[in-house]
């Protein structure tokens, strides 16, 4: 994959040139602004980058074909400080680059949710902070594994969990 060719080079480069797919790059999915404001490095390793190329070619990029919309990850990869500073547990899908956090303009979350369901292979997809009487609530959260993928679809209202 295009990323490979960089690597090669070294990941001293900025990481906004190193392209994932053809529609996402390793800065989309590293940028934080946890990070910035706590002067942490949120740089990942080879693994956590192949991780995120596989997750951006096999979730993200089907969604963009289908919606026909540009769109950038609201949260991608978390090293572990900024994982812990986001409040999430150690074991989150971020910190080795296997999960996404998105939402797409005019799109309601629920459908893109619906549509990952239906369409996709995925390890998780969350609903999160999602309510039903508002269709823009909260985000999609998806993972994606390169094998033993679960197809587990949660919605989580800030309290509790529950399938859909």
């Amino acid at each position: 994959m295009v990323f490979f060719q960089h690597l090669m080079i070294g990941l001293n480069r900025n990481m906004a040139d190193v392209q994932l797919t053809d529609h996402f790059t390793l800065n989309e999915f590293t940028r934080s602004a946890l990070a910035l404001r706590h002067g942490l490095s949120n740089v990942p390793g080879v693994l956590e980058i192949t991780n995120m190329t596989r997750l951006a070619h096999h979730i993200l990029e089907p969604v963009r074909q289908n919606f026909g919309f540009a769109f950038s990850p609201s949260s991608g990869y978390r090293c572990g400080q900024v994982n812990a500073l986001a409040g999430s547990k150690p074991t989150s899908q971020h910190v080795t680059g296997h999960a996404v956090d998105f939402e797409i303009p005019t799109i309601a979350n629920r459908i893109l949710a619906d549509w990952i369901k239906a369409n996709l292979v995925f390890d998780q997809l969350i609903l999160e902070f999602h309510h039903a009487n508002d269709p823009k609530s909260g985000w999609v959260h998806c993972s994606y594994r390169q094998n033993h993928n679960r197809q587990s679809c949660l919605i989580f209202n800030g309290m509790n969990y529950k399938e859909f």
